[in-house]
């Protein structure tokens, strides 16, 4: 897409564009994610952006909702609450960061066609994660001591990765994470989710900027304020439901909305 065309396109997909966002930001908001593994296939399959673009896209927006979603559920998970857990927190942080700049090297250096089936792959691997884990309760952690530190760098450090290469939060990973690994209930596992991914994904939206492709925002400013504009509202929105819809019943739907999303990326390579 040229230039010149942009500025068509982003004003013919401008509702479409806010929409979106902010029902995209309503499921973070509620869960405790970025939503980008929704947002994704939107970029790709709805709005034909190539697929290292979307990625650089879904970041800038997941990192909106992620930075809006933290305020708006501290009715629900107060800021202390957060904080006195704040040696999670720093757990995950030692892997996921590290994991984030390697993961967006990798992305960049990928073909668009590898990029594609790799992002359809981890949807479908988040999936599983979420159906797995949705019905688990908070209770004694699975590891303690030197090997909880050991996991959760490690689980962080995979975390990263996958958040770069998808440009998405990571939510999906982290909530199953924290709610195993540390025995964290889940909706507090929520909000620390959000506070794990917002620093991982500056991380890896930072290396992104070094590469070409990042070009893309400027591009598409209009676009992404209309789509950040949705997002704000959505989380606001979702932050306010926290609490009222069942997580036994929304996270198994979730996992059926990334395996379509799974189907439509592969096909789109």
């Amino acid at each position: 897409m040229s230039d010149a065309a942009a500025p068509e396109k982003t004003s013919r997909n401008a509702p479409a564009a806010f929409t979106g966002g902010a029902v995209i930001g309503a499921l973070g908001g509620l869960i405790g994610l970025g939503g980008a593994e929704f947002r994704l296939p939107l970029l790709i399959g709805a709005f034909r952006f190539g697929a290292l673009e979307a990625v650089i896209l879904n970041k800038a927006m997941s990192l909106v909702v992620v930075a809006t979603a933290l305020p708006f559920r501290a009715a629900t998970v107060p800021f202390a609450t957060i904080a006195a857990n704040w040696p999670i927190i720093l757990n995950l942080l030692a892997g996921s960061l590290l994991g984030a700049w390697f993961g967006a090297g990798w992305a960049t250096r990928l073909k668009s066609e590898t990029l594609y089936k790799v992002i359809a792959v981890l949807l479908v691997a988040i999936a599983i994660v979420l159906v797995a884990g949705h019905d688990a309760a908070a209770g004694k952690p699975l590891l303690t001591g030197s090997a909880q530190l050991v996991a959760g760098i490690l689980a962080g450090f995979g975390i990263g990765v996958v958040a770069s290469l998808l440009g998405v939060a990571g939510g999906e990973l982290l909530i199953p994470t924290l709610v195993l690994l540390f025995g964290a209930d889940i909706k507090l596992a929520g909000s620390l989710s959000l506070a794990v991914s917002l620093p991982t994904m500056i991380v890896g939206f930072t290396r992104y900027s070094r590469d070409q492709s990042f070009s893309v925002l400027g591009r598409n400013r209009q676009f992404l304020l209309v789509m950040a504009a949705g997002s704000i509202i959505g989380t606001f929105i979702g932050g306010q439901l926290l609490g009222l819809v069942p997580s036994g019943f929304l996270l198994p739907t979730l996992a059926v909305i990334l395996l379509i999303s799974a189907v439509k990326v592969w096909r789109h390579a």
